[in-house]
């Protein structure tokens, strides 16, 4: 899955990241303007195929050496994926920004089942990425009027609905956080607020609120026009009974898992959009904000153990190993920081804003950048300058 399992810790201990690295093979992928972090490469669990999504429907297969094994448009034609897919027993589930849930067979590339919008009470987007547990797949839906979202539980096998709550604010982006231990599963949105559900029973169990609280002017959902909060963009990684939480109030929450209490923040210098690594085994969690750094925290006190700057902001996740650091930049780099202190050992410089989570597979890396756009940010309308590319990195 996304970020490595169901708690989204974006760690991988057995992965080695070479000393010095050059680009090995890339292809564009990348086309839309829109300023959502883009789909991260995920490895089948064989090793042999790394699928891409992209922003205009593309869904692709590519074997480690380069080799484009197959490539499948689906109708997620006008925003693509932003969401990664979740790899399980031969089937990868990806949502799309069509509000469509799809199931592809990673041998062939052939729809294996396709859940629509209407299936899913007539969803806009969905930007998450599922995560998958005995059977079940947890999706987070976003839907246009009124600005709100809903956790869907589907079934993996046929693509049916299974169950929905449907009680977040604000067109949430975040994945579903499942953390098995506490039994719970976590989601944040875009009214400011981090939600959590008893699992796999899925009744609600606490709301936390981080900065301004969005909501509607009017009391209910049918009510008002929906106000904008504090924003929390990423997905939350959990590990020994906490879990951690950007938001756009620039700061990091430490939230105790089993009630939702705050245990410690971090403010940073903007907003914090990224997706947090987390090293279990040394208790740091590494974080990005558009300050232009990233900071490595202590996860039980939320100390600073050292920060970087990158050139740029970073919106995209991070991704940590047994000893680096890999993220990528608005500057259009790529870096590998070392873990233990954050200094730079090498830096990739690519076309456009690398959003993507850097994923080592095998001593190589993987990613995807956004296009290079004109325009977009005021009205929606863009230039294309160049198509975002995806990459794999080598050893030099």
């Amino acid at each position: 899955m996304w970020r490595g399992g169901l708690r989204r810790l974006g760690y991988y201990p057995e992965e080695t990241v070479p000393e010095s690295v050059s680009v090995n093979w890339s292809f564009p992928i990348n086309y839309v303007g829109h300023t959502a972090a883009k789909s991260s490469p995920v490895p089948t669990p064989d090793r042999e195929q790394i699928l891409f999504a992209g922003d205009t429907g593309r869904v692709e297969s590519y074997a480690p050496s380069g080799r484009n094994d197959w490539s499948t448009q689906t109708n997620a034609t006008e925003k693509g994926f932003h969401g990664s897919a979740a790899i399980v027993d031969g089937v990868a589930y990806i949502g799309g920004y069509n509000g469509d849930l799809y199931a592809i067979g990673v041998e062939s590339g052939e729809m294996v089942w396709h859940t629509t919008s209407e299936d899913l009470a007539g969803a806009l987007a969905i930007g998450s990425s599922p995560a998958y547990y005995e059977g079940v797949l947890y999706v987070v839906a976003e839907y246009w009027d009124p600005s709100s979202g809903a956790l869907w539980a589907i079934d993996a096998e046929t693509g049916e609905p299974i169950h929905v709550d449907d009680r977040m604010w604000g067109q949430p982006h975040p994945s579903a956080t499942i953390d098995l231990e506490e039994e719970r599963l976590i989601a944040g949105s875009n009214d400011g607020a981090v939600y959590c559900w008893q699992f796999p029973c899925l009744e609600f169990e606490w709301k936390f609120q981080t900065g301004p609280e969005g909501g509607p002017d009017g009391k209910t959902k049918a009510d008002g026009e929906f106000n904008h909060g504090a924003q929390v963009k990423g997905t939350a990684p959990t590990f020994d009974g906490r879990v951690f939480v950007g938001s756009w109030d620039d700061h990091v929450y430490c939230l105790d898992v089993e009630d939702g209490e705050e245990l410690w923040s971090f403010e940073t210098g903007a907003i914090v959009m990224s997706n947090p690594a987390a090293d279990p085994n040394e208790g740091v969690v590494y974080v990005g904000s558009s300050d232009h750094y990233v900071y490595a925290l202590d996860a039980e006190t939320g100390e600073e153990q050292w920060s970087t700057n990158v050139g740029g902001r970073v919106i995209g996740s991070l991704t940590v190993t047994d000893d680096t650091v890999l993220v990528g930049s608005s500057g259009s780099y790529v870096y590998a920081l070392e873990k233990h202190t954050g200094d730079p050992r090498w830096r990739v410089e690519n076309r456009g804003h690398v959003t993507s989570a850097p994923v080592p597979l095998d001593g190589r890396v993987y990613y995807a950048e956004r296009a290079v756009v004109d325009g977009y940010y005021d009205d929606g309308e863009f230039d294309l300058v160049e198509p975002g590319h995806a990459y794999c990195l080598v050893e030099d």
